[in-house]
């Protein structure tokens, strides 16, 4: 193994994504290197999910013969601090020593294995290798943050990595503020309302990112692929312009492939994320900090945003639904809905609206958007949802008729719109609705994961044509992403990455999402 240069920063001459390896066998492991150092030349080896000490003799022996000039990190987590290793601190320094020896540059050292052993005893034993001392808490972000952190620093490692679970977007902020405020610190701020964050971790100061090669090592994980292709970590700046996602839940959402695909085919510094947000404050209260220039909404919260809209277009007012906010320059919120346009777009080529009778299925905000669309396109629209309030204050504001559901059997509709969540992953074999409810020439389903759900399967099984839902999402994704960047969206490029996903999503098992 060559020795490394280091520019700046702790890994600034190698990369500082790093490829994290996590197999069950030396074979797998081997494999994972292989493709890791496709996308990086940082690498992280889980010694701890290795499944005896075979296999890491195995891995370890290649790796001392392969040569490779590239970073390794080793790494033996313990049980106690979040791994899958159950021997003593003495058993898993053995393993970390026996890493070096096989070129291991850095050894990830737990703060509980250097309060038993000491960082003096450590590096004895770990000599030549640098040390990350590592601090977890798996719980959650705790109140002491900042002097859990400073107790990591004291043992005086040549780096630290601070890595704890955040349950609201604050706490990813406060772990980012000690990689800005701190030099040589690895932030991780782990779970789901973290992956924003863990992407902008390196421009905010961060020495190194952690994405697994394939299996995630860690809640909130972003995959390498995407971590370097889709999101663009290592190129992201306090310039990049930042855009997202933000619902519960968020995690099924194609739209981040959507709109980073156009940046990335139109060579903008820019960048889109998924925020998973329960409280539309928490949010709200981090964009300046994350310097976001306008964001998605989507289920639950295209209703409840309206309050926090400093000015909103007049048709999303009427509609009573937003789902996308342009951030000015001063920070004042512009509400607008693009899923109006998505609903006209997918259906005016199949079907002409003016006299035509339309079942909207739904009352939430993508029901509105639709319902509204439909009447000023000169449908005649009905409204049905299990909420018959609901149902019947939508029809009025729309200018259409409130249905009872067993009224559908004997009603007959041009279309029927399904615009709940029902067919969503992880139950994509129910349907909203009933074969004999389905009384019309064409069905279309604003669920676009799975792209052919089980609605569709039955519309077309009684022969109505059907439309997935992925032409709305296309149409109000580009309408959106044209809003926020001035620019015509590369529409070819976005559908086909789009469909790309969802067809290689169907032969693995669909996730689902709307």
């Amino acid at each position: 193994m060559t020795q490394k240069t280091y520019g700046k920063g702790l890994f600034a001459g190698t990369g500082r994504i790093c490829a994290v390896v996590a197999g069950y066998t030396a074979r797998d492991a081997i494999r994972q290197v292989k493709e890791g150092l496709t996308h990086s030349r940082t690498i992280e080896l889980r010694l701890d999910w290795l499944r005896n000490a075979g296999q890491r003799a195995r891995l370890l022996d290649w790796l001392r013969g392969s040569r490779l000039t590239a970073t390794f990190i080793a790494t033996c987590r313990t049980k106690a601090g979040g791994g899958r290793f159950a021997g003593s601190v003495g058993a898993q320094l053995d393993i970390l020593a026996s890493a070096v020896r096989s070129g291991c540059d850095w050894c990830d050292v737990e703060v509980e294995t250097l309060r038993s052993s000491g960082m003096e005893g450590v590096r004895r034993v770990l000599r030549p290798a640098r040390i990350l001392v590592s601090f977890h808490d798996f719980r959650g972000t705790p109140k002491s943050l900042v002097r859990q952190a400073a107790a990591a620093l004291r043992f005086g490692g040549d780096g630290t990595k601070i890595a704890v679970q955040t349950h609201r977007i604050a706490d990813s902020i406060r772990v980012l503020d000690l990689a800005r405020r701190r030099r040589h610190v690895v932030a991780v701020p782990m779970g789901e309302a973290g992956l924003p964050a863990r992407v902008l971790a390196l421009r905010e100061g961060g020495e190194l990112a952690y994405a697994p090669v394939r299996e995630a090592t860690a809640p909130g994980q972003v995959s390498l692929r995407d971590m370097q292709q889709l999101y663009r970590a290592g190129r992201l700046s306090r310039g990049t312009r930042v855009y997202g996602i933000v619902g519960d839940p968020v995690g099924h959402s194609l739209s981040p492939l959507l709109h980073n695909t156009g940046f990335i085919e139109r060579g903008l510094d820019a960048v889109y994320l998924p925020f998973r947000v329960e409280d539309l404050s928490d949010f709200l209260k981090a964009i300046p900090r994350f310097q976001i220039r306008g964001f998605s909404v989507t289920l639950p919260h295209k209703r409840s945003i309206l309050r926090w809209l400093d000015e909103c277009e007049p048709l999303a007012a009427e509609i009573g639904a937003v789902n996308t906010v342009v951030v000015g320059r001063d920070g004042r919120l512009y509400g607008c809905n693009t899923d109006y346009v998505g609903v006209l777009r997918a259906l005016e080529s199949r079907l002409r609206l003016r006299g035509s009778r339309v079942l909207v299925y739904g009352a939430g905000g993508a029901a509105r958007a639709a319902a509204f669309a439909l009447a000023k396109a000169g449908a005649c629209v009905a409204i049905c949802s299990r909420r018959q309030d609901a149902a019947r204050h939508l029809a009025r504001a729309a200018g259409g008729m409130s249905l009872p559901r067993k009224a559908l059997r004997a009603e007959y509709f041009d279309a029927i719109v399904n615009a709940t969540p029902v067919g969503m992953a992880p139950e994509t074999g129910v349907s909203p609705l009933l074969p004999s409810e389905l009384n019309c020439r064409l069905v279309m389903d604003l669920v676009y994961r799975p792209r052919r759900t089980e609605l569709l399967r039955m519309a077309a099984r009684k022969g109505c044509e059907t439309v997935s839902g992925v032409e709305m999402f296309l149409a109000q994704g580009t309408a959106q992403w044209e809003i926020w960047t001035g620019k015509r969206c590369p529409e070819a490029a976005v559908r086909r990455a789009v469909l790309r996903a969802l067809l290689d999503e169907e032969r693995r098992g669909p996730r689902g999402g709307r």
